[in-house]
């Protein structure tokens, strides 16, 4: 960029801030203390110690659980980790339990750990760092199925998180022609590149039809312009709150296609419902400068969308990640290698949104082929909303949010872009890349639970690949 006569460089970053939980999470476990015998156990020991209270009064906690000037009588439940030290040196006075309430968080996708990370990366904007290591399991179904390669020979980009060298997070979207075409004059014809930029390679996705405030709808626009990403939202919504801005992207739905002709500004991008050519026909006409995107399911046929002129797809799941019954992850690989035997892959710009609920779905979706993400449930998270049963279906699903605040709601969304943008660093950093383009559709960085289990037992006597 250039300034006032001289060259003028701002590298990418995402302002970080506390913004601490507006509503107190449940604690993770109880703390059950049988007070009658801890009575008796003081008292016994004060006949012990000969009446020594230092010593009588010492806690069992050195997290603080009792800390209380009364103690284990009590005891601050939200201090607990559960590790049970108390339980093992008095099992007759206290006992721990995971806590019910804090087991009711999310759902049956959106786990309440996931919860507690999302949560934690909103709250600080830091990435989640666990000092006892990762103890979850190694493999398992969606996402979990698919390990990364972070080689540790891999050195010159392995220190982008800390800015010591700079790694492009920054994706296009738009169309992308393979050839140019020039006159006489040199001037282009034909069709010509048109694509914009945005920093992160997640958009924000349009809220469920139970939450749509206006409110919340704002938080989302202001965050998506601070963070220089797009945010999706319904046209009628956009006009009736007066929403206008580079960075909002106008939903088109069949009911709500009569609102654009209150729409007294151009966007950068429109997203249609479905894929109705004439209609995009008609906006290309009414918005020639705007990138048209068409929301079509996961499993749709792409390639016969881009040869009917589709250059722009955003592949919807349910938030479960699932399509008819198949996981995003499969379906990703299916429509991105489609076009790549088509020869047209670097054409089309692909979006894609469902399932992707932490930080290392976005490197493990665009490895798959995606060029971008829309992120919804995480986002609802961060800003401590709660699901009334499993938060499924976009139409049906019920999300209520607690009373939001502007500037609190803007910085978790922030300090949730910024975690999940270290944590893709981090992914680059270790596989040796410096941009996030060059992520797209390589498979050969990456390796799949079944079909690793497939290569090593398939001639042993029992084996089921659907086990």
């Amino acid at each position: 960029m250039v300034t006032a006569g001289r060259l003028s460089y701002r590298r990418y970053r995402i302002e970080i801030r506390p913004a601490p939980d507006l509503v107190r999470l449940p604690p993770r476990f109880r703390v059950e203390v049988k007070k009658h015998r801890l009575i008796g156990l003081v008292l016994e020991e004060l006949v012990r110690y000969r009446g020594d209270l230092p010593v009588v009064l010492s806690r069992p906690c050195v997290y603080g659980v009792f800390s209380r000037p009364i103690g284990g009588l009590a005891p601050k439940e939200e201090l607990c980790v559960g590790c049970l030290r108390c339980t093992v040196q008095y099992p007759d006075v206290v006992q721990i339990y995971p806590n019910p309430e804090r087991e009711r968080l999310g759902d049956s996708y959106l786990k309440p750990a996931h919860v507690d990370t999302l949560l934690y990366e909103a709250r600080t904007g830091h990435v989640p760092v666990r000092g006892a290591g990762y103890r979850g399991p190694f493999g398992g179904a969606g996402w979990d199925g698919m390990w990364t390669d972070m080689s540790e020979i891999v050195r010159p980009t392995r220190d982008g998180i800390h800015g010591r060298e700079f790694i492009s997070t920054a994706v296009d979207i738009g169309e992308k022609p393979a050839l140019l075409a020039f006159d006489e004059r040199g001037e282009p014809v034909g069709t010509v590149p048109k694509v914009i930029t945005i920093q992160v390679p997640f958009l924000f996705d349009r809220p469920p039809r139970s939450a749509r405030p206006r409110l919340l709808l704002e938080i989302l626009v202001r965050a998506a312009q601070e963070i220089e990403t797009l945010a999706m939202v319904p046209v009628d919504l956009v006009v009736r709150f007066d929403l206008a801005g580079p960075h909002v992207v106008p939903v088109v739905e069949e009911e709500t296609w009569r609102w654009l002709v209150q729409l007294a500004w151009s966007p950068r991008m429109i997203a249609i419902e479905g894929w109705d050519r004439e209609r995009l026909a008609e906006l290309e006409r009414r918005f020639p400068e705007s990138i048209l995107c068409a929301r079509v399911p996961m499993d749709s046929d792409v390639l016969d969308l881009v040869r009917q002129g589709a250059r722009v797809l955003h592949l919807t799941a349910d938030y479960h990640g699932r399509r008819n019954g198949r996981f995003v992850m499969d379906l990703i690989r299916q429509a991105h290698q489609r076009l790549v035997d088509a020869g047209v892959r670097e054409e089309v710009t692909l979006i894609g949104s469902g399932g992707i609920v932490m930080a290392e779905h976005v490197p493990k979706a665009i490895i798959c082929g995606l060029d971008a993400v829309a992120l919804d449930t995480a986002l609802w998270v961060a800003l401590q909303a709660r699901f009334a049963g499993e938060c499924r279906n976009p139409e049906t699903a019920l999300v209520s949010f607690p009373r939001l605040e502007p500037a609190w709601g803007i910085q978790r969304l922030k300090n949730l872009a910024a975690s999940w943008r270290d944590q893709l660093l981090e992914v680059l950093g270790a596989m040796g890349l410096r941009e996030v383009r060059r992520l797209r559709g390589e498979l050969g960085r990456c390796m799949f639970q079944a079909e690793l289990e497939r290569e090593a037992f398939a001639e042993v006597d029992g084996y089921r690949a659907d086990a």
